[in-house]
């Protein structure tokens, strides 16, 4: 299976300054290019996790970047648990407020076994939240979303996130390019721990998780957001365009198989 990517970012940069752009798949692709509207120079920096950030130093104008991708999709061996994953993943952090999902516990700690309590946390997430787009804001957390009963991608997969840490189960957030989804966006999903190896899953269930492309991973949003401003540099954003799709088609995922999600690794 073969994934087609075309982003684009448009904004204005009010103050100048430095912009990092988190766009780029993090196994590299067969062919990709990311251009800037203007002729600038970028730093490419690398993350845990083969995520890659594209940082410009920009004047006070406007701009658009857009990144095209072809890449394909191969069936990935799971990642094994390190203990910096133990440590870092177990943690609360600032969109997955642990300390204050305590509930959790309850819910979902007296299952038996890793899977059980995932396949729970996955099924109640999903039958509790509704998928509303424009829901929500910037600054709203796990907390906030369950409560409100609805969110976006990154909603879903926040409170995840949150409720498998509760119950001692290391999870990430990661951000992908997803074939199928529709409405088309950037689109959020998230890792879990099962029998010491990380599997992916998808709460709003929006689209196969076969065919997901890993971009960034991350504790919770704050580490794999597409645009970010670096020191005093203000922007205003514009909007995004985006196109994927899987060729020859779209695999079907019914929710019961354990699948690793394909790019943890930086590129070579």
């Amino acid at each position: 299976m073969r994934c087609l990517i075309d982003a684009e970012v448009a904004l204005s940069v009010t103050v100048p300054g430095r912009v990092a752009f988190t766009l780029a798949t993090a196994a590299g692709a067969d062919r990709e290019e990311l251009t800037l509207s203007d002729s600038f120079a970028s730093e490419v920096v690398e993350f845990a996790h083969g995520t890659r950030t594209h940082v410009f130093d920009l004047p006070a104008r406007d701009f658009s970047l857009r990144y095209q991708a072809e890449c394909e999709i191969k069936p990935a061996e799971p990642q094994p648990l390190t203990t910096a994953d133990l440590a870092i993943y177990t943690r609360p952090s600032r969109y997955c407020p642990t300390d204050r999902m305590g509930f959790a516990m309850a819910e979902f700690g007296n299952l038996e076994g890793d899977r059980a309590k995932v396949d729970a946390i996955v099924g109640y997430v999903h039958d509790r939240m509704s998928y509303v787009v424009g829901s929500g804001s910037p600054v709203d957390d796990a907390v906030d979303r369950l409560l409100a009963g609805e969110g976006v991608c990154r909603d879903f997969a926040h409170i995840c996130v949150a409720l498998c840490r509760v119950v001692d189960i290391p999870a990430r957030y990661v951000s992908v390019y997803a074939p199928g989804l529709s409405p088309m966006d950037f689109h959020a999903v998230f890792e879990a721990v099962i029998d010491g190896h990380w599997y992916v899953f998808d709460a709003t269930r929006l689209a196969p998780r076969q065919s997901l492309v890993r971009v960034a991973t991350g504790r919770d949003a704050a580490d794999t957001a597409f645009v970010a401003t670096l020191g005093g540099c203000e922007i205003d954003f514009r909007g995004t365009g985006l196109f994927v799709t899987a060729e020859p088609g779209l695999p079907e995922d019914d929710g019961s198989a354990l699948i690793p999600l394909a790019g943890s690794a930086p590129r070579s």
